[in-house]
């Protein structure tokens, strides 16, 4: 388990994990919309299922979550946040992973983008569902590389 006090933030927030997506982890609720599927993204990163079911509308939750152990998930990016309405809102993302595949562990890089459907009920914000795309990237070796560290594809994660 990675200690939440020695790494930054999965979702991009310049904020230790602990101070960020770590305390709605925790049990905090988070306070927006665009709060709750940063902290379900940090979820996806560190492999915590029962956040991600507990923090998805009763209406749309699937009974389990299955992780792929190949997916490395490498960068979140926020597309747009409406602002909440009193009870709803949406967020616009993408997110950025790779997997590792075949014998050599060759890594494929995909995007997901979706915009999400946030409901807020019992003074609590709740994921509802998405229109998820799908994109399987092709970078080349000298390329940025994909995690939004500004280095060389080669140099970092390639």
């Amino acid at each position: 388990m990675v200690s939440m006090k020695d790494v930054s933030c999965f979702c991009g927030e310049q904020l230790m994990l602990q101070a960020c997506c770590g305390r709605y982890h925790q049990g905090h609720n988070a306070p927006t919309p665009e709060a709750l599927m940063r902290s379900r993204y940090s979820a996806f990163v560190l492999g915590l299922s029962d956040y991600l079911l507990a923090t998805w509308h009763s209406s749309t939750r699937p009974g389990e979550l299955a992780f792929d152990p190949a997916t490395e998930w490498k960068r979140l990016t926020i597309v747009s946040a409406v602002p909440p309405l009193a009870d709803s809102g949406q967020v616009h993302f993408r997110a950025f992973y790779c997997e590792h595949k075949g014998a050599q562990g060759r890594k494929r890089w995909h995007v997901l983008e979706e915009v999400s459907r946030f409901v807020k009920e019992d003074q609590r914000w709740w994921y509802v569902d998405g229109s998820p795309t799908l994109i399987r990237l092709k970078p080349s070796r000298n390329d940025p590389c994909l995690c939004g560290s500004g280095r060389k594809l080669k140099q970092c994660c390639g």
